[in-house]
């Protein structure tokens, strides 16, 4: 009963800054005409990629419209500067919860610093839709954006301390959920879909969460053998295995090359040479460049992210610290170099599947000719996938850790 109640509160805390998180957003900074806004960056395609993860902020212009942008932002450039300063990593694997400790401080400033750089994007950015500029409006802009970011990063800290799964990823499934019913609106009522859609739609839905899910839980088991083993058994522990994810960057392959892919749009419309102009419409009207570009993205952010999340010189110097090693490989520079040969295949159909599955809403598109399905493609449904497995799994092992914990008293 204890345990139902703590868990209980847990989701509640949860469910309650959730909520206050998604409400801040339709609070509106002053100063600005937000209807016209509104109308006015209504097809961008840099604003509806943004909006993914901000709710719709990046139209509404409210308090936590930047949202959990700026901290997703701080913490890539940590693990970018984990690895590449000495120091850094260092304090990450030798200090233990101090040196963590020191690195979240210095993510959350990070973060207040991008937070500031984005309200003088927006300032800049909604310019022709402000009442009356001047500094004063600028300053209040800035502070009102980089507070509601500052406060989304809390709720996320919080939910990962005191509630339950990972704040970031839940705020931004909360705000890819918040989307899906304005495109069910689009479908249903402004673009009448009909029953032969929907016999395609479904099984259609169905069979990319199926494959998403047994993608995104898929391992490859690299048996590993210890020194003890071998000497009281003679033979591998079939439970003894190093496991190396398919897919070993999740959604961030995807969600940088469709950030890169939304440049040209934005670059369009700023540029002036007639030159470059033409260069990025083909890039965006031409099917065959865009597809080929995309792929090109998916592969490369797909190999950079798993160097940055894997490095098998450590998993190497791991194994050998216990004693264990893998069968039929040399321990040491063999066994790094096999595990870098391993994870390079699995990373490259890792890759191959988001770029497929990428494809899915054009192939909708072109099927079903409703293009309110593109606003929901790939990058939202790894997303949602990859957090309800997460958070179901963290509840579980929660439950059973409890229950564990009472058997033993």
């Amino acid at each position: 009963m204890l345990t139902n109640k703590v868990l209980i509160r847990k989701i509640t805390l949860t469910l309650v800054l959730l909520v206050i998180a998604r409400l801040g957003i339709f609070i509106p900074v002053p100063g600005i005409d937000h209807d016209a806004f509104y109308n006015g960056v209504g097809q961008n395609a840099v604003v509806n990629f943004l909006n993914i993860f901000s709710g719709g902020g990046f139209s509404t212009i409210g308090l936590f419209a930047l949202g959990i942008v700026p901290y997703i932002n701080a913490s890539l450039i940590m693990q970018l500067l984990t690895k590449t300063i000495p120091n850094l990593e260092a304090l990450q694997k030798e200090e233990g919860e101090k040196g963590r400790q020191k690195i979240n401080q210095i993510t959350r400033y990070l973060t207040l610093l991008w937070a500031i750089i984005q309200g003088v994007g927006v300032c800049l950015w909604v310019k022709p839709y402000v009442f009356y500029w001047n500094t004063g409006f600028i300053f209040s802009v800035i502070i009102s954006l980089s507070t509601g970011s500052l406060i989304v990063m809390w709720f996320s800290e919080l939910i990962t301390e005191k509630g339950i799964g990972n704040g970031a990823s839940l705020i931004i499934f909360q705000n890819i959920i918040s989307g899906i019913p304005q495109t069910l609106k689009n479908s249903v009522f402004e673009e009448k879909i009909i029953l032969t859609q929907v016999l395609i739609l479904v099984p259609l839905f169905i069979m990319m969460l199926t494959i998403t899910i047994m993608v995104q839980e898929g391992i490859r088991k690299i048996n590993i053998i210890s020194a003890r083993q071998l000497i009281k058994q003679n033979n591998i522990d079939p439970q003894s295995y190093l496991p190396l994810k398919l897919n070993q960057g999740g959604v961030m392959p995807i969600v940088f090359a469709s950030a890169a892919m939304a440049l040209p749009s934005y670059l369009s419309s700023i540029v002036t040479d007639n030159t470059i102009k033409g260069l990025l419409y083909s890039c965006i009207n031409n099917p065959l460049i865009y597809i080929s570009l995309y792929g090109a993205m998916i592969m490369f952010f797909s190999f950079f992210y798993s160097s940055l999340v894997l490095n098998t010189e450590d998993l190497s110097n791991n194994l050998k610290k216990m004693g264990a090693s893998i069968p039929n490989v040399r321990p040491g520079e063999d066994t790094s170099n096999y595990l870098n040969k391993i994870i390079y295949r699995l990373t490259f159909l890792g890759a191959l599947f988001l770029f497929l599955v990428a494809l899915v809403p054009s192939l909708i598109t072109e099927v079903t000719h409703m293009n309110s399905f593109r606003g929901f493609g790939a990058t939202s449904l790894l997303i949602l996938v990859g957090v309800a497995i997460d958070t179901a799994k963290q509840i579980q092992t929660y439950i059973i850790s409890e229950k564990y914990e009472s058997l033993m008293k």
